[in-house]
């Protein structure tokens, strides 16, 4: 697959101004637990799915005569830890590029943000993207993928569309080595044609992060390491079906996977808990579905919200049935998505 260069043309890359929009991936092989804090190196390969709705949109200016980066997510300035992790990550791409201009930083969102929906991959992908083409930050869509990773594990997989390979990489090697051997990169899936169907039953903020359900997991739950020893298998056998075109077994092997990785975090101690009561009403009602011969399967992230994975001939009857069983909750229908793209003046794609 070719891949498209991170920098637009000099004069561009000069202007120091650029828009990037990326989408949210949903891993189907999941990521949980890092074997490297700072590089963001995870413990193992994980598989994703871009998909085609809840883009984010940043765009980057640079501004010679500013003493510090300016950021706003969804017109609010950006405060406390969001704003630390982009100012760090604006700094990592300054120290690559040898520039020192601060940074004009507006990022749309228009996924919930914190629950569970990736809403950082989509984000990290696009400002990613946008600041190595206003820094002038050259190299390829790898290069964009590893530089990703930085930001948010999981946005390393948004650079690309379709379903996505990260490879863990190899934490105990040096530091450089480390920190190129784990990227992304597109997985073929010929023959399929599926669809996600996602229920938000809950688009408010979680209680505890994701960074620290992953390190309290991985510190305290006797669960872990099974699981991940297992995740390893699962991946080999999801490649597999992913290659032969079978997506009832690619959802089969989702599905355990997510829930193994959830019987984790409730071996904790103390637990994590994202399953929420209308979250087992909507596996309830993808099992009855499954009872009537429809190929649905449930994943979940951390969070409380669920993503049946089913054809994409079936995902308006999976729809109804999910918000008959949960009919507070808000549903969408996703298919597979493209990678991050930088806008040129007038919004379209480059």
């Amino acid at each position: 697959m070719r891949t498209e260069p991170l920098a637009r043309s000099r004069a561009q890359a000069a202007a120091g101004d650029a828009t990037a929009v990326a989408h949210p991936n949903i891993a189907l092989i999941k990521y949980w637990g890092k074997s490297d804090e700072r590089l963001v190196l995870p413990r193992t390969d994980s598989l994703s799915m871009t998909l085609d709705i809840f883009p984010t949109t940043t765009r980057v200016r640079l501004d010679e005569h500013a003493g510090h980066d300016t950021v706003t997510l969804g017109g609010r300035p950006a405060t406390g830890e969001a704003a630390r992790r982009i100012t760090a990550f604006l700094d990592l791409v300054r120290e690559r590029s040898g520039r020192g201009e601060r940074a004009v930083v507006d990022s749309e969102n228009t996924v919930p943000t914190g629950a569970g929906l990736a809403s950082s991959a989509s984000g990290f992908a696009a400002l990613a993207l946008a600041a190595a083409a206003a820094y002038g930050l050259e190299g390829d869509a790898r290069a964009l993928s590893r530089l990703a990773r930085r930001g948010s594990g999981s946005a390393s997989r948004s650079v690309f569309g379709g379903f996505v390979l990260w490879h863990a990489g190899q934490a105990s090697a040096g530091e450089e080595q480390a920190d190129l051997s784990s990227y992304a990169e597109p997985v073929a899936a010929p023959g399929l044609d599926p669809a996600l169907v996602i229920a938000v039953v809950n688009a408010g903020p979680k209680a505890v992060s994701s960074r620290e359900a992953m390190r309290r997991t991985v510190a305290t739950s006797p669960l872990y390491e099974p699981w991940a020893l297992s995740s390893r298998a699962d991946l080999t056998e999801m490649r597999a079906a992913l290659g032969r075109g079978d997506l009832a077994a690619v959802g089969e092997i989702a599905e355990r996977n997510a829930l193994g990785m959830h019987a984790t975090m409730l071996a904790a101690r103390p637990a994590v808990r994202y399953m929420a009561p209308a979250s087992l009403t909507v596996l309830d009602a993808v099992l009855q579905l499954r009872q009537e011969g429809v190929a649905a399967y449930v994943t979940m992230d951390a969070g409380p919200n669920v993503k049946v994975l089913c054809p994409r001939a079936q995902a308006q009857r999976v729809a109804r049935a999910v918000a008959e069983a949960a009919p507070d909750s808000a549903v969408h229908i996703a298919a597979p998505g493209p990678g991050a793209r930088l806008l040129d003046g007038d919004g379209d794609g480059r």
